[in-house]
């Protein structure tokens, strides 16, 4: 570690010594002669140069990416193609300072940012689509953003923002801003239909058509259907759905309006852990005799249909298969005009739909059936032999004594989400060189929730687990079914959300090199939830079927919360030029994440949800300083970052419980984007980061570095254009190194650095044909991005569950451009 460390370090340092020296000298001696560059590399770089980004901008025509005073990373559509995402949140990779747990298939993402202190999910990480929120709250339990977008042909870009100003426009999020910005009409027509298949018998259609429709009117449509076994084969679809997206366009004077809607029906499989061996307290992972930790996983056609005891007389029925789905429809409308003078912008959308979990939770450690037994025994039929009973296989047969066995909940929570956001600018120079921006943001939304937490599964611990059941000699069934576990957490909650902020910024251009703003966000929000009141009993009357004994159960009452908040966030940074498209910034910025309905859940009563020190507003403050630079040989985005924090909420599920705790944090590092173009047609890039984030104000774990994010991450990708006349052969790999991490807050469980090599083939034949092959994880790494979160304390020796990245897999595609 401390190798690639030195070398990361040293390799940014000299960069940025090198640029700047560079930087200095222009001027007082003629400029070095660039690359010779053939019309493709030349007409990337000039892009790139003139690239134009809108995420967190004052005026809605957006900066030029080298003159904005934050960081902020871009990825175009074939970026996005050679980078191989497996999700929506593995785009992240791409970013230097995030860390994206994709390792759960299309949803149900962790993803941590530089030095924000956060446990699961995504609270740190709102995800846009031309520039609104797709739900204005980032993160719910069983619920981040990342998990309401499918990426597809439709997508022409994304920017992701990290900390700047986005404190004080649309949600004002102070983590990471991810906006995907879709395709629009224009005078060119663009159609292509693409074919692709791979590892999981994949097998995926994507179109797209977008052109001129009438004077002043342009139009896109297009979408995908998919269907796969995965990776990790479950022996049902992986993944199984389609999406459909079409914009309309009208030309205005100086502007244009736009409408857009996007329809998503899709089923996705959700991966939790698997059986492992670890040693060396955590150090060494190597596989659990029997199951591939790359390509397996204990889903089954045995449980796919599962049945729930959720109270007397009421059971409900769920398949495996819905996964961590998504059913919903987002409708969006953007508008932009020059009046008299005057900057107005518009954009607002509306999202409803469902996007439910029915899925597997990995629970205690693997052990042999007959510990189990003998466990069983213990509790339930004291005084007998360890062995008293019977453990036989739902489908028949006995269970041998040594077989490994696991437990397993098979979780149903339904979640029915609907919002309105909208957010209005006005941008005018009142005085030379100075502009003032002025808007309103307000987010309606709702979120109706029904829970069946637990209802634990006995299972063998092998790839496509076989069901077990245990009964013992006085009578006591332990587990029918496969179910050796109850319900233990079952709420039915409706929660309802508004916000409302008024937020001002001023721009101003000193002179040419130098460019200062300003900004201030005034912000409130109201919370209201009506939640079930709970209590538990034996769902059947029989004490022997100790399965469902202590059911959560809905008493038929409930509790009502309701809290107000207000919060005041601030941004304030400048940029100079120290050439054309060189630069320098500074920025400093206070911001604020508010409760979400799951911190009124946790609070239980209205008198500890008044508690504000109980349950604080969480508050933030950012400092950064950075380097900007592009030119024909070279690239480069450097910053360095302080963060400070105080009031995060906490939240652990447990196999039998729900844990909650607060916290602060201070972090610090550098990022960095670093890309050079030595000859012709070549270009390697470096990406990265390195931070190191403490937890504080919290005496548990003062001092602890904050969990599952890595000291120092980076990406080595070189490229390779080899022009053949009206055809190109394009060569890309990328090798990426992930740090070592705490995977939980006390420090205790450790999960080793990994490293993965991915690498793909890009051939452009003539102006219609387009084939690529592209391999992730080529080399079989074994590393893991969590370990069982579902217990507390050190997991650091013998076997364990634990959730490993996708082993190899490869696809193929085919795309025909009309």
């Amino acid at each position: 570690m401390n190798s690639h460390k030195h070398f990361l370090l040293s390799s940014v340092t000299l960069a940025v010594l090198t640029l700047m020296n560079q930087a200095q000298a222009a001027g007082q001696a003629a400029p070095a002669a660039a690359p010779a560059l053939d019309a493709a590399a030349a007409g990337a770089v000039a892009t790139e140069i003139q690239q134009v980004v809108v995420t967190g901008t004052a005026s809605a025509r957006g900066t030029r990416k080298i003159d904005t005073s934050f960081s902020i990373t871009t990825a175009t559509e074939e970026q996005l193609k050679s980078a191989s995402p497996s999700s929506t949140a593995d785009v992240l990779k791409l970013v230097p300072g995030v860390y994206a747990e994709s390792t759960g298939g299309q949803s149900g993402a962790n993803i941590e940012v530089r030095g924000f202190p956060s446990g699961s999910d995504s609270p740190f990480v709102s995800v846009q689509m031309n520039g609104n929120p797709l739900y204005p709250v980032p993160v719910l339990s069983f619920f981040e953003g990342s998990s309401a977008f499918r990426l597809d042909d439709t997508v022409e870009r994304v920017e992701v923002l990290r900390g700047g100003p986005s404190t004080i426009y649309s949600v004002g999020q102070p983590g990471a801003t991810m906006n995907f910005i879709l395709k629009k009409g224009t005078d060119t027509p663009e159609a292509t239909l693409r074919f692709t298949t791979g590892t999981g018998k994949l097998r995926r259609l994507d179109g797209f058509v977008g052109g001129k429709i009438a004077d002043g009117w342009y139009g896109t449509i297009g979408g995908f259907a998919r269907q796969t076994q995965g990776v990790r084969d479950p022996q049902f679809k992986a993944d199984d759905g389609k999406q459909l997206t079409a914009s309309l366009t009208r030309k205005l004077d100086e502007g244009e309006v736009t409408a857009y809607v996007r329809t998503t029906k899709e089923k996705n499989a959700f991966y939790t852990g698997v059986p492992l061996i670890s040693s060396d307290n955590g150090r060494t992972i190597t596989e659990f005799p029997g199951f591939d930790p790359l390509t397996g996983t204990l889903m089954s056609n045995e449980m796919r249909h599962f049945t729930i005891d959720a109270a007397p007389g009421k059971t409900l029925t769920r398949d495996l298969a819905d996964g961590r789905g998504m059913d919903a429809t987002v409708f969006g409308a953007e508008y932009e005009q020059k009046l008299g003078g005057w900057d107005v912008s518009n954009k607002a959308n509306y999202f409803s739909g469902d996007l439910n979990t029915i899925s597997m939770f990995t629970g205690n450690n693997p052990l042999t059936a007959a510990a189990y037994l003998a466990n069983a025994n213990a509790t339930h039929n004291p005084g007998a032999a360890a062995g008293s009973g019977s453990i036989s296989y739902v489908k028949g047969g006995a269970v041998d004594p040594n077989q490994q066995v696991v437990q397993a909940g098979l979780w149903s929570v339904e979640k029915k989400l609907s919002s309105f956001t909208n957010e209005f600018r006005i941008s005018r120079e009142l005085l030379k060189n100075n502009t003032t921006t002025v808007g309103a943001y307000v987010a309606r939304y709702k979120s109706n929730d029904e829970w069946y937490l637990g209802n634990s599964h006995l299972m063998t611990a092998t790839p496509n687990a076989s069901l077990i059941n245990v009964q013992l000699s006085n009578g006591t069934i332990v587990s029918r079914n496969g179910v050796d576990g109850n319900v233990f957490y079952a709420p039915v909650a409706a929660y309802k959300g508004n916000n409302t902020a008024l937020f001002v910024a001023n721009e101003w251009k000193v002179n040419e090199q130098i460019k200062l703003d300003v900004g201030a966000r005034r912000e409130k929000q109201s919370l209201k939830a009506t939640i079930s009141n709970l209590t538990s009993m034996d769902t059947d009357a029989n004490p022997l079927t100790v399965y469902n004994n202590g059911t959560s159960v809905a008493t038929g009452t409930n509790t009502q919360l309701s809290r107000d908040d207000s919060v005041n966030s601030f941004t304030v940074g400048g940029i100079y030029k120290l050439s054309k498209d060189m630069s320098v910034f500074a920025r400093a910025n206070t911001g604020h994440t508010f409760i979400y309905f799951d911190d009124m859940r946790n609070a239980g009563t209205q008198a500890a949800l008044n508690d504000r020190k109980g349950v604080p507003t969480p508050k933030v403050t950012q400092y950064e300083v950075g380097f900007k630079t592009v030119g024909a040989m070279y690239s480069a985005y450097i910053n360095g970052f302080y963060t400070d924090f105080t009031g995060i909420s906490f939240q652990q599920i447990t196999t039998d419980a729900v844990l909650n705790s607060v916290s602060g944090s201070r972090g610090h590092g550098v990022e960095f984007e670093l890309a050079v173009r030595p000859v012709k047609n070549l270009q390697v890039s470096l990406m990265g980061n390195y931070q190191e984030s403490k937890y504080r104000d919290n005496p548990a774990i003062s001092g602890k570095l904050v969990q599952r994010q890595p000291k120092m991450q980076f990406r080595l990708s070189p490229s390779y254009r080899i022009p053949m006349g009206d055809n190109s052969l394009k060569l890309y790999g990328t090798y990426a190194h992930v740090g070592s991490r705490w995977a939980d807050q006390a420090n205790l469980s450790y999960l080793p650095s990994y490293k993965t090599v991915d690498a793909g083939i890009l051939a452009s034949m003539g102006a219609h044909w387009e084939f690529r092959l592209a391999g992730t994880n080529l080399g079989n790494e074994l590393g893991l991005t969590e370990g069982n979160s579902r217990l507390t304390g050190a997991q650091s020796s013998g076997p364990i569950n634990a959730r490993p990245i996708f082993g190899r897999a490869v696809e193929a595609s085919i795309l025909y451009r009309f």
